[in-house]
């Protein structure tokens, strides 16, 4: 009787395991899948300012070209 239960404890337990390693699977897809959102919104960032940077300096070069 006792072998029986442990049988029946034994295949409920690696069930818990096998779920505990999909959701850590899933965990680790999500983290890598953010990781790459923040990739991509900080390369945006680094564009945008790039081009904010690129237009101040026309402006002033337009604005000491004028002032001559």
């Amino acid at each position: 009787m006792s072998f029986v239960a442990l049988t029946l404890a034994a295949g409920l337990a690696g069930c818990g395991l096998a779920g505990t390693s999909a959701t850590t699977a899933a965990g680790a897809a999500s983290e890598a899948e953010e990781a790459r959102q923040g990739q991509q919104i900080e390369q945006q960032v680094k564009d945008k300012l790039q081009a904010a940077q690129e237009a101040e300096a026309a402006k002033r070069a337009a604005a000491d070209k004028d002032s001559l």
